[in-house]
């Protein structure tokens, strides 16, 4: 075998490294985080203005430019019905309409939506005037715990649009045909959308009894 590097560190000198540091910080009276906070190269804050609408009204931002679409609808434009789920766009709790079609917005920066119309759970109906997909869920029991399901249903709402416009699916039997909104299909464009209670059945069958009017 090689010898070994001199300029390898050892496990044990790192170990003894680390010590050595944690116990500096430790007499210093000095937490992690106000070490962090007296580091030198820290970047400036860069902000940036955008306009775009939510739920038919025009709404103008003055904000970090790192600052996703769903935290301006939460923290900045106060739409909390579009929930923060795992953050990285893998459980659809965060779902919204953007120009009539759905995205995560945990995935997409604010200023990306320069004039565009955003609609979030409380643009689609209001309690007294309920979208018929919110009546549906409501009817089948496709809620449950409630967390994931203004995602849930901004995403229903898109999936039969998509349907209706006859855009295919990986599911889909053809591409030259327009799609149906079998239970299958229904189930495999929903599949981005997690819902930890199990609902999954309620869900597909609120969706094709709406998709039974509108499809």
């Amino acid at each position: 075998m090689d010898e070994p590097n001199e300029s390898t560190l050892t496990r044990r000198e790192m170990i003894a490294g680390t010590t050595a540091a944690v116990t500096a910080l430790a007499f210093s009276g000095m937490t992690g985080v106000q070490a962090a906070a007296h580091t030198p190269h820290t970047v400036p804050l860069s902000k940036a203005k955008v306009s775009f609408s939510v739920n038919g009204k025009l709404q103008s931002l003055d904000m970090d430019t790192r600052t996703t679409l769903l935290d301006a609808l939460r923290e900045h434009l106060q739409f909390t019905g579009t929930k923060k789920g795992c953050d990285h766009g893998q459980c659809g709790a965060c779902t919204v309409l953007v120009n009539g079609r759905r995205i995560n917005s945990c995935l997409s920066l604010a200023l990306q939506h320069q004039g565009d119309t955003i609609t979030t759970i409380e643009g689609l109906g209001t309690p007294d005037q309920l979208h018929p997909m919110q009546a549906a869920f409501v009817k089948h029991d496709g809620y449950q715990c409630g967390y994931c399901t203004p995602g849930q249903i901004c995403s229903a709402v898109a999936v039969l649009a998509e349907i209706k416009a006859g855009i295919p699916s990986h599911v889909s039997a053809s591409l030259l045909e327009k799609p149906r909104a079998t239970n299958m299909e229904l189930r495999e464009r929903m599949s981005g959308n997690i819902c930890r209670c199990g609902a999954y059945s309620n869900i597909a069958e609120a969706m094709s009894e709406v998709a039974g009017k509108t499809v």
